[in-house]
């Protein structure tokens, strides 16, 4: 983010350190967190059985979420760091809806490329390209009124 982490609003999707647990003990999600709030960043964490002992080591200096839409109200970004199964498939046209901004930073790269690239999401995930959507231009018509359409996909 130009302009650094201060003030952003960050979703976190899992905070276990494995699907089926609530045990974070050793988890990425710790640190990732903990940088996070280093860099004066607010996060809302999700995760669907360990936000109770998660609530015991960040207590009130993190968000917690009661479901993982609600944790993306506003996100400037999403950061998955557990692969529940109720993560791998979400509805992203509300997943666009509730982000202030489409990003997801993927640390369990559960995403195909193609499928953000489709729906428009900028997505990093781990060893794998960063997918930028294609900006948007308005292209004149035969009627009165313009369509946006993504750059690179005119049709005849």
């Amino acid at each position: 983010f130009k302009g650094g982490w201060e003030g952003r609003r960050i979703a976190v999707w899992g905070i276990a350190f494995k699907p089926g647990t609530d045990d974070i003990r050793e988890a990425p999600s710790i640190t990732l967190i903990q940088h996070l709030l280093a860099k004066r960043a607010e996060v809302v964490a999700y995760d669907p059985v360990a936000l109770k002992p998660a609530r015991e080591v960040f207590g009130e200096r993190i968000g917690y979420a009661a479901d993982a839409m609600s944790a993306l109200d506003g996100a400037d970004a999403l950061v998955i760091c557990t692969e529940w199964d109720e993560f791998r498939l979400p509805d992203f046209d509300e997943v666009k809806q509730r982000m202030s901004r489409p990003v997801i930073f993927d640390g369990r790269n559960i995403y195909r490329l193609e499928l953000m690239r489709e729906y428009g999401i900028e997505y990093h995930s781990i060893g794998r390209k960063t997918v930028k959507p294609a900006p948007v231009r308005v292209l004149p018509m035969r009627g009165e009124r313009p369509t946006a359409i993504a750059a690179g996909s005119e049709r005849g």
